[in-house]
């Protein structure tokens, strides 16, 4: 009889403390949540102000890109501190603790990317959400006290509040936090306080008016010769993902080399900016989202559609220009399958919402978020092809991730990587360890 007493209240001890954690971490998860649905809406309904304004007969704006990507980026170079790492800071801080995100990284992040959509930038709005909610989430980390390990979970409750709040995906949000951290490696012990701030980062987004495009729910007729060819499109949208990190950190690369004074990189790129358009036209400025519409809906486009907005990404990114890089992946990915889908004999719409979640999925190494998205955005029965579209797509990504701070918990090929090197730092680990690598597995 002692005994069993004994461990019913070992068993009513164990449930006591998980609750009280569950409570807890629902409570700190709900205010990440909520600062990164406010903070997503003004930055969405400002987002939305400055586009309209520029395309409504304003685009000469672009001829003021360099100077304004000067100005940006001497503010950042003189005053960003640690803020000009972005969202590898954040990725940073979740994997290696050591001080706290500054104060001034939202307001600068939000200024900046409303002024390269305002002036014609091709940036994305991801990154903004991303940054300004772990900025804010971490200076209530701060107020608060959280331990370094506490912190850390705040940290990707806030990827989570700011990823679902800001696309109107909460549960491929939740996901999305646990899954970019590490490829190979999802933190589960985040899993209460990241789906918290998503659905709440969500809801108070929608409570204040803000609002998110609808697509239409797709009902595919699901064949083997359907999946297969799915899987053919998927390895070309995992190749674009990789082509296009390639890209944007090459040009990094290039720049840091051949310019030294960090303002004049965006001075450069917008310099190029204004050539495209002069080229190309005004479609691939900004978000592009009536090119992706287009796509979605069942427009078939060109293959020269994608690659021009790879191009202008890769420039405005590449040349230090502040702003997101999964709406322009988003894009790159429906127009691509537009253009696939006549060659390989599919449903335009359907290749289309493939693309749009798989290009992404190959580009950040989430393909359960993205697949989890594809649900959310276009409905379950199209879950098995875009599934297949994200899985085919981020095997053939490679190591390549859009975040450089992205670590390698297990290699792709099924082999552990000791230390988790970045995936920034992949290439050279590889070469150093070659023998490791080969004995593991």
């Amino acid at each position: 009889m002692d005994t069993a007493l004994i461990r019913w209240r070992s068993y009513a001890s164990e449930q006591l403390s998980l609750l009280l954690r569950l409570v807890r971490w629902s409570v700190l998860g709900a205010l990440s949540g909520a600062l990164a649905g406010a903070s997503s809406w003004v930055f969405l309904d400002g987002l939305e102000r400055v586009t309209h304004w520029r395309e409504d007969g304003r685009q000469w704006l672009v001829y003021l890109l360099p100077v304004v990507g000067l100005a940006v980026g001497a503010v950042y170079h003189y005053f960003g501190g640690r803020s000009r790492e972005g969202n590898n800071l954040l990725l940073d801080e979740i994997h290696e603790p050591t001080s706290w995100v500054p104060h001034r990284m939202a307001p600068m992040v939000l200024v900046g990317t409303w002024l390269s959509h305002l002036f014609g930038a091709s940036a994305g709005r991801e990154g903004t959400a991303l940054q300004m909610s772990g900025s804010l989430s971490d200076a209530l980390a701060r107020v608060i006290r959280l331990t370094a390990a506490d912190r850390r979970v705040m940290l990707i409750a806030s990827l989570a509040g700011g990823f679902g709040a800001v696309f109107g995906v909460p549960v491929a949000g939740a996901v999305f936090a646990l899954e970019v951290q590490s490829i190979g490696r999802m933190r589960f012990e985040a899993l209460v306080p990241a789906l918290t701030a998503s659905i709440v980062g969500d809801r108070v987004l929608h409570a204040l008016g803000g609002k998110h495009s609808l697509f239409k729910a797709l009902s595919p007729h699901i064949t083997a010769s359907l999946l297969l060819r799915i899987a053919v499109a998927g390895l070309l949208f995992g190749l674009v993902g990789a082509a296009y990190s390639a890209s944007v950190h090459s040009l990094k690369a290039l720049f840091a080399r051949r310019v030294p004074w960090a303002p004049l990189r965006p001075f450069i790129g917008g310099t190029a900016t204004i050539a495209l358009v002069l080229l190309f036209g005004h479609d691939y400025q900004g978000l592009s989202s009536p090119l992706t519409a287009r796509a979605l809906h069942g427009d078939h486009l060109g293959f020269a559609v994608f690659a021009l907005k790879l191009l202008f990404t890769a420039i405005a990114i590449g040349s230090g220009f502040i702003g997101g890089e999964v709406t322009p992946l988003f894009m790159m990915g429906a127009t691509l399958g537009s253009a696939l889908a006549l060659p390989l004999g599919l449903d335009g719409q359907l290749l289309a919402a493939v693309g749009f979640c798989a290009v992404f999925a190959g580009a950040a190494n989430t393909p359960i978020a993205c697949a989890i998205m594809g649900v959310e955005l276009f409905g379950g029965a199209a879950f098995a092809p875009i599934a297949v579209g994200c899985v085919i797509a981020y095997a053939f990504s490679g190591h390549r991730s859009i975040y450089t701070s992205q670590r390698v918990h297990t290699a792709k090929s099924g082999h552990r990587a000791e230390g988790s090197p970045r995936v920034g730092e992949w290439q050279q680990w590889r070469r150093n360890r070659p023998d490791r690598e080969s004995q593991q597995g």
